[in-house]
């Protein structure tokens, strides 16, 4: 008879001392209580954004848990010239026994942004995988219904060489301009909406891509490289490339989102999509490509170009600096207008290629000029109508 060796082991033992034993007045409750809401109650938006990214000028006792070689912690409030009320207002100092104290929510004025569109997590997947499943649907009729065989040969030409080049913007801005301001932004309500953003652009760079693949199964003769030679070498686009490159190299995170959502986009994106594919598109018996570039130009209309409103017109408005930021802003509006406009305007040969003119070059021009006086307008700058037909 073989006997079963019993091993000692340590017996836990409970002291109430462990976290989570103890008992506070809202140790029950159902709801987040470390913020403002901005509304009479929180949302479940705000729930799971609100300071998910913490600040230690709040109540992060111990500071920053990360740094950068140079010895900065966090998210330094440095990285971009314009300022939000408290900015300026030192770290608390922490020291043993300090625990969480530190100023009164909101910090500072950064938190006070919400993004319009309540974008999270769940949300961008839901949003995204609804485009993409529209855009699939829309692809795949055409091509059994064989549309693609309705199209000239000049304008199997223009989609191979132009549409097909803005994919290369969209790459570009999508991971050099939104996902770099993401991982600068102060907040993770500001990181949120512009790493959407990015999703969004990337998103549609992936559509064109994958539009450009099915036309080269589905068109004879269809060239799926064109676009290559096109962003590389064609005159026509060099200046919308020289000032996309120009906008990945921008170290200021808010002034990247501001040149490229107010400026760049108005006058030259929505200048390409609306004005002219939209518009040439069904003339040259091409109804599938407006839907490929109008999911790219609902998702700045309606989205991308509403937060960015929303998180300026808090600065210009600061209660604190809003003179200081709109000085800055009306700046930038000085430096990237001009690139911007002698962009757009280097892209006007593209308007008589197709067979089926879209409306003139010049109106269009000057439908994209009027929007974005009135974007500008909203924000609280000026834009002079000699600066914008220099």
């Amino acid at each position: 008879m073989t006997s079963t060796l019993e091993r000692s082991l340590p017996k836990p033992t409970f002291t109430d001392a462990e976290a989570g034993a103890k008992e506070f007045p809202d140790s029950n409750a159902r709801t987040f209580n470390y913020y403002t809401p901005q509304k009479r109650k929180p949302s479940h938006y705000e729930d799971v954004t609100v300071e998910v990214q913490p600040d230690p000028r709040h109540y992060l006792s111990q500071g920053w848990l990360y740094g950068f070689s140079d010895g900065r912690g966090g998210y330094p409030l440095e990285w971009t010239a314009l300022k939000a009320w408290g900015s300026d207002r030192p770290v608390p100092v922490r020291g043993p026994g300090s625990g969480g104290k530190g100023y009164d929510w909101p910090a500072l004025g950064w938190h006070e942004f919400r993004d319009p569109n309540e974008e999270w997590e769940l949300s961008l997947y839901r949003y995204n995988s609804n485009v993409v499943r529209q855009l699939t649907q829309n692809v795949e009729a055409a091509r059994q219904s064989k549309a693609f065989e309705q199209w000239n040969r000049n304008w199997i030409n223009f989609v191979e060489r132009h549409v097909g080049a803005w994919m290369h913007v969209d790459h570009g801005l999508g991971l050099y301009v939104f996902a770099n301001a993401n991982r600068r932004a102060p907040t993770n309500m500001h990181n949120n909406a512009i790493s959407v953003n990015s999703m969004h652009r990337i998103r549609s760079a992936q559509d064109l891509a994958l539009y450009n693949l099915t036309l080269s199964e589905e068109i004879a003769d269809f060239d799926g490289s064109a676009h290559l030679a096109t962003w590389s070498d064609d005159p026509a686009w060099q200046g919308v490339r020289r000032t996309a490159e120009a906008l990945t190299a921008i170290d200021d995170w808010c002034e990247a989102i501001f040149a490229t959502n107010v400026i760049f986009e108005p006058l030259i994106g929505e200048l390409f999509r609306s004005h002219l594919i939209q518009q040439a598109a069904p003339g040259n018996g091409d109804f599938v490509t407006p839907t490929v570039v109008g999911a790219e130009e609902y998702d700045f209309a309606e989205r991308d170009l509403r937060y960015t409103k929303a998180m300026f017109e808090l600065l210009t408005a600061d209660r604190e600096f809003a003179d200081h930021n709109k000085s800055i802003l009306q700046s930038w509006l000085a430096d990237w207008v001009p690139r911007c406009l002698l962009a757009a305007r280097t892209f006007q040969p593209l308007w008589s290629q197709p067979d089926a003119k879209p409306p003139r070059f010049e109106d269009g021009l000057d439908r994209a000029k009027t929007r974005f006086s009135r974007i500008v307008s909203d924000l609280g700058l000026t834009i002079t109508a000699e600066e914008l037909n220099k």
